[in-house]
């Protein structure tokens, strides 16, 4: 059977192919994945294959990377490469490199040695936890009488994928023929040979080597790894095309038939780009890139039984708040709106106190809930898949969630998060704790704090009443939260400061907070927030000229005091400079966003086009999480789940909008002589007709076969209301009741204000006519004293920030997780 045919192709030539900042991920939706450089050098303690024992955390490495060696006569070569010590590399592998070919980002490290053609692909199976390396030895001039032979083996470790060994790790090997199996403290990991050619397996006899992880060095991180190596298996080589397989087996799923296990994913791989390019109209490379990149992000979470979204890799989990921001890029832009609905229901069925997990336990005993955001960005994500499928049954479900959120907040629920009865604006903050997307906590200082009423908030809050009001009236039932939305769309008001021609970033007791920060276009991507169109267009130019940068936008003005250009060095000085002046790639979203309701299209693609270029400069097909404003230099997770969903969804929606663009305006798109797309020697091959899947053994409770329309964990909507499937209520070690939600029979189709309203949303809001707001109208809603809130002073700029009292960048326990 032929292979599937790539829709995307696209070549890295020897020197990029070379490049050790570079990386290419291969996930198995389980949050496991395989890590390295295109050309298989291991670069950070991450390297190698990470198998997620408790989907998709409590993830571990063991295998390192591959040990080849071939032989010819006297000849020998070593086609791996690691670096030993800074600038030093064992094995010739990179310099016998011919190039990478990623096929819808599947690698293919090409060399030539000894007169040997070597390919090899790598790819891991879904829900499988092993990474699999067939390698197809082509030999044309080699004689039948000369020997020849290919010697593999690997570098062998046993730890938590977040640390280094400091000391040689204590493994047991025990070879078995073909199978070999490495056994660690707590686990194992079995490497199975796979080929019709003869094969000497060899007396494992490892000893101790010594790993340099540049990349670890860079982030001020530990790098030096210490690591068990042991050749395993002689193959010999005879004249033509040799064809053999290493398939490394982090859990208990054995993969048979490794070339079968290939097209499998090559196909998937397929139909994913061909869904995305269905479903988004837009048909083109960084949409293949992108819609493929994107399905790294989905996984399986053992703990709820449901789908949920890794934030970035390599080492984030999943958390709510990025969940809910990437879910419009990752899914339905993509067609993917089953796994949009099973996301979505992960989130529900935790929500607390009106409160979505911030992030979930990587031991799967509980959710952190600080987070005041995250169940805004709920409500938001839920109205934008009611509107694309137009499902009653949904439509019930999101009005009984959104308004539970709303009473939650409008009660007062954790970390001082509650609505002010003065304006119906909503308070959040509690000492000590970070409640924002701007989030970093150094031990006891919360370095942008944003306690108060932050600006974006104000915007998600107001877009979740509007949601309310939406969903209600498509439902034939009165807005409960009517004059609650009234007031807080008047209030929105007092964040416009005409001495900054921009927006402030957060109100407080004291005052206001005036830095020019990007969360204002946070607040006017949004359609239901209320501004004037001057103001917009004035805010809009000082983001253009204080936050805009090629790869995002900076967390913060040059012009400001406390602004930090440098994004580098250890977790102390990255840290501290994150959220104050790093740029984020994910807000290119909201800032086109505005700018194509203003019509601006060459503006929007300007700022753009660094980023699709960008696709193939860190994590290869993949977008950052974050770039050093000072230089430009790509920093944090190379592959990053808002960043590339806002990608994704920016760059669909600037497409589909030039492509409505009268023919004598197109000029003003794209500079003359500028290239349409980033990605060079790249290819987009036609789709092949449907071929049948192949079927293998999963591992044991993971989720059944699924194709790119239907989701693991998904939710069946039926005609008359709503039906959860078996396993989305697994979160009993989570604290406090489960939310009670009532189902209703309603009609099918939706009725028709819902559809409507997928038009006002388009269109810029209106600034709102003066009128008098009573929160006493809201319906049968008791609003009670907030008196348990007092705002801190306001931050004024003044001097850069410093911890209080000072930190000590030794202490490995100062400066806790990132969120």
């Amino acid at each position: 059977m032929p292979e599937p045919v790539a829709r995307h192709v696209h070549r890295l030539g020897p020197e990029a192919a070379r490049d050790l900042s570079r990386e290419v991920l291969l996930p198995d939706g389980l949050g496991g994945f395989a890590l390295s450089s295109p050309a298989g050098v291991p670069t950070r303690c991450y390297s190698g294959l990470c198998a997620a024992h408790r989907p998709p955390g409590d993830r571990r490495v063991m295998f390192v990377t591959a040990l080849e060696q071939l032989r010819v006569g006297e000849q020998r070569c070593d086609l791996h490469a690691f670096e030993v010590a800074p600038g030093t590399l064992e094995g010739q592998g990179l310099s016998v490199l011919s190039g990478v070919t990623l096929r819808d980002l599947l690698p293919e490290r090409e060399q030539l040695a000894l007169g040997l053609q070597v390919r090899r692909r790598s790819f891991m199976p879904q829900q499988s936890g092993a990474l699999v390396l067939l390698y197809e030895i082509e030999a044309p001039f080699l004689s039948a009488a000369e020997p020849a032979s290919f010697t593999l083996g690997a570098l062998m470790v046993d730890r938590d994928m977040h640390h280094v060994h400091t000391e040689t790790p204590d493994l047991n090997f025990e070879c078995l023929g073909r199978e070999v199996r490495v056994h660690g403290a707590a686990h194992r990991t079995r490497l199975r040979l796979h080929t019709d050619l003869g094969v000497t397996p060899l007396a494992a006899r490892p000893w101790p080597q010594r790993l340099h992880y540049r990349l670890d060095t860079a982030r001020g991180a530990p790098d030096t790894d210490r690591v068990q190596r042991a050749d395993f298996w002689e193959v010999q080589l005879r004249p033509g095309l040799n064809r053999l397989a290493l398939v490394v087996e982090g859990l208990d799923v054995p993969v048979d038939d490794p070339w079968a296990a290939h097209d499998e994913e090559a196909q998937r791989r397929a139909d994913l780009v061909d869904q995305a390019w269905a479903a988004s109209g837009v048909r083109d490379e960084v949409v293949a890139t992108l819609s493929v990149a994107a399905d790294a992000f989905l996984v399986h979470r053992e703990s709820t039984g449901s789908l949920s979204v890794i934030a970035g890799y390599p080492w984030f989990a999943d958390w709510g708040r990025d969940s809910m921001i990437a879910l419009p890029g990752l899914t339905l832009s993509t067609g993917r709106t089953a796994q949009a609905q099973a996301i979505l229901e992960t989130f529900i069925q935790s929500l607390r106190g009106g409160l979505t997990p911030n992030n979930f336990h990587d031991d799967g005993q509980g959710a952190g809930y600080n987070t005041v955001d995250g169940s805004l960005w709920l409500a938001a994500a839920l109205e934008q898949v009611v509107q694309r499928t137009e499902h009653a049954g949904l439509a019930r479900r999101a009005l009984t969630t959104i308004r539970g959120i709303l009473t939650d907040y409008t009660r007062g629920t954790a970390h001082g998060i509650g609505m002010d009865n003065a304006d119906g604006l909503l308070l959040a903050g509690q000492s000590g704790v970070q409640l924002t997307w701007m989030d970093v906590k150094i031990h006891d200082w919360v370095v942008t704090p944003r306690h108060g009423k932050p600006v974006e908030i104000q915007a998600l809050w107001i877009a979740a009443l509007s949601a309310e009001a939406r969903l209600s009236d498509a439902l034939g039932e009165p807005a409960e939260f009517g004059g609650v939305l009234r007031a807080a769309r008047q209030a929105f008001a007092a964040f416009w400061n005409p001495e900054t021609n921009y927006f402030n970033d957060y109100l407080a007791g004291s005052g206001v907070n005036a830095q020019i920060r990007p969360n204002a276009l946070l607040a006017l991507s949004l359609p239901d927030t209320p501004v004037r169109t001057p103001h917009l267009e004035a805010a809009l130019k000082v983001a253009a000229r204080d936050l805009l940068t090629p790869l995002g936008l900076r967390t913060l003005s040059p012009r400001d005091p406390q602004y930090l250009d440098n994004y580098g060095g250890d977790r102390l000085v990255r840290d501290a400079a994150y959220h104050q002046g790093t740029v984020w790639p994910w807000l290119i979203g909201p800032y086109t966003g505005v700018l194509l309701r203003l019509g601006r299209l060459g503006e929007a693609q300007a700022a753009l086009d660094g980023l699709r270029g960008h696709l193939w400069e860190a994590g290869v097909g993949s977008v950052s999480e974050v770039v050093s404003a000072g230089t430009l230099t790509p920093g944090g997770c190379p592959f990053q789940a808002w960043s590339v969903a806002e990608v994704l969804r920016a760059h669909i929606a600037l497409s589909l909008a030039e492509g409505e663009r009268p023919a004598d305006q197109g000029a003003a798109v794209r500079p003359s002589g500028q290239p349409a797309a980033p990605a060079a020697r790249a290819s987009v091959a036609a789709p092949e007709p449907e071929r049948p899947a192949t079927t293998r053994r999963r591992r044991s409770g993971s989720l059944p076969e699924s194709g790119p329309g239907s989701a693991p964990g998904a939710t069946t909507f039926g005609d008359t209301g709503l039906s959860v499937g078996g396993g989305l209520l697994g979160l009993s070690t989570l604290p406090g009741p489960l939310p009670d939600v009532r189902l209703a029979s309603i009609p099918e189709p939706l009725p028709g204000p819902l559809k409507e309203s997928r038009k006002k949303a388009a269109e810029p809001p209106a600034s709102p006519a003066p009128e008098p707001a009573s929160l006493s109208e809201v319906l049968d809603l008791t609003l009670p004293e907030l008196t348990w809130f007092q705002p801190p002073p306001e931050n004024t700029p003044g001097k850069p920030l410093e911890p209080d009292p000072p930190l000590s960048v030794e202490d490995p326990d100062v400066i806790e997780p990132l969120t």
